[in-house]
């Protein structure tokens, strides 16, 4: 299966949740035969095969080869506790995870003996570790976060009962530092943690790191008065590797950065990794005696499997093949913005070093759903991974208009207008 129309429309009709939970419904009494279950894998495989030929709303790389690692699979591997200290539970990936975490601090500019990390299940446990760490610098800090930050930060002040304040953001969805001063001045008595995007999930902005430290110290905020983390999730693996690119750098005031490595890298389980400043994590540490280790992260029992995966991606890609990948998602990201505006699209719109091209939502939730749009308000997106071609963007167009165009036909007959994506965005729309 290599046409993404043929794919677009084989198998489009979605299957009836109850009619397929029935048919994996954990009911036999003396087990289900192997060939049986083999069948039902084969025909789940096939079906995320189609799915993956028209995956476009979510930041994800479906492009990757782990075949090399199967035999790992006969074994349960277990990082429980801090990576630096290890366990005594012998079946561990340490050794990977801390290389891989020293591959990170070269890449942002932190000295080895000056950082703690740890492979996370995903972007939102970085999140919390990172904001964590920050709340126990800052106790009775303020956690300021824009409007467009992932809702995942909201989830964690909720959840830790943090005092958490919105700023507003610019019509490119970076936040609004004007906006930011004025919170900041509201709450002066109190200590800040910002929560900075490296590229925000729906329009990819990113926030201008030295303008919110800038701001901070014009507020009379001094370094042991606030803590930055960065949510890089996907954009904080490729902005080195973009030339021009903001840089994002523990040679800066900031206290953490965390990302999603499933996102760009690719890999078949959710993971993450998350650093921070070897000086911070004590207030997060205690001693467990039990796994002979120190507790110093979110989880338990974390997933040894993870850290091989993106080991064995960073080893097999190298600097330099990281650099195509992010190149041809940028040069392809830029292809998709410009047909969409010469298509007449004009509320189609990519911010500068982004590989996400946000457009008027489409009115058909049907077509929405078979390409995995991901929509906001009257927006969606588009996220051009490495696994996206061009030929399975000019068929997203092709249909997109062929929709949009029967849609205006109806609307215009019922009096009705069609979407417009300006109030959200503003409204002289384009790159940013």
């Amino acid at each position: 299966m290599n046409d993404p129309c043929l794919a677009a429309t084989e198998g489009s009709a979605t299957e009836n949740p109850y009619t397929q939970n029935m048919s994996l419904l954990i009911s036999e009494l003396s087990g289900d035969s192997e060939e049986h279950l083999v069948q039902m894998i084969t025909s789940f495989a096939h079906s995320l095969s189609h799915s993956k030929m028209r995956c476009l709303g979510y930041p994800v790389n479906l492009e990757f080869d782990y075949e090399a690692l199967a035999p790992l699979l006969h074994f349960h591997i277990n990082n429980a506790g801090d990576p630096f200290v290890g366990n005594s539970y012998t079946l561990n990936s340490v050794a990977f995870e801390v290389c891989v975490l020293d591959w990170f601090t070269r890449l942002w500019e932190i000295e080895k003996n000056q950082y703690w990390g740890y492979v996370t299940n995903g972007g939102t446990e970085g999140n919390l570790h990172g904001i964590l760490v920050g709340r126990e610098q800052l106790p009775d800090g303020i956690l300021y976060a824009s409007e467009e930050s992932h809702y995942s930060v909201f989830k964690i002040a909720r959840t830790c009962r943090i005092q958490c304040v919105k700023v507003a953001t610019l019509r490119s969805g970076e936040i609004d530092c004007f906006d930011l001063k004025a919170s900041l001045l509201a709450h002066k008595d109190k200590p800040a943690t910002i929560n900075l995007n490296i590229g925000t999930t729906m329009m990819g902005a990113i926030d201008d790191l030295d303008l919110v430290v800038q701001t901070l110290e014009e507020c009379g905020f001094i370094r042991n008065r606030f803590y930055i983390h960065c949510d890089g999730v996907l954009f904080g693996l490729m902005l080195p590797f973009i030339k021009m690119a903001p840089r994002l750098s523990f040679t800066k005031p900031i206290g953490s950065i965390a990302i999603s490595r499933h996102k760009f890298i690719g890999c078949p389980i959710p993971c993450g990794v998350v650093i921070t400043r070897s000086g911070y994590i004590n207030a997060m540490s205690r001693d467990t005696e039990i796994i002979s280790s120190r507790d110093a992260t979110i989880t338990g029992s974390r997933n040894g499997h993870a850290p091989i995966f993106l080991w064995y991606a960073l080893k097999k890609k190298g600097l330099l093949g990281l650099k195509k990948e992010v190149d041809k998602c940028i040069k392809n990201a830029d292809y998709l913005h410009n047909k969409l505006r010469e298509a007449g699209i004009v509320s189609a719109m990519k911010n500068e070093f982004s590989n996400i091209v946000v457009f008027e939502k489409p009115q058909d939730d049907e077509f929405a759903r078979r390409w995995s749009l991901a929509c906001k308000g009257n927006m969606a997106h588009v996220v051009v991974m490495q696994h996206v071609t061009v030929e399975m963007l000019d068929c997203f167009v092709t249909e997109f208009l062929q929709k949009r165009s029967f849609k205006h036909q109806i609307n215009r007959h019922k009096n009705q207008t069609s979407l417009c994506i300006a109030d959200e965005v503003g409204g002289n729309l384009h790159s940013f």
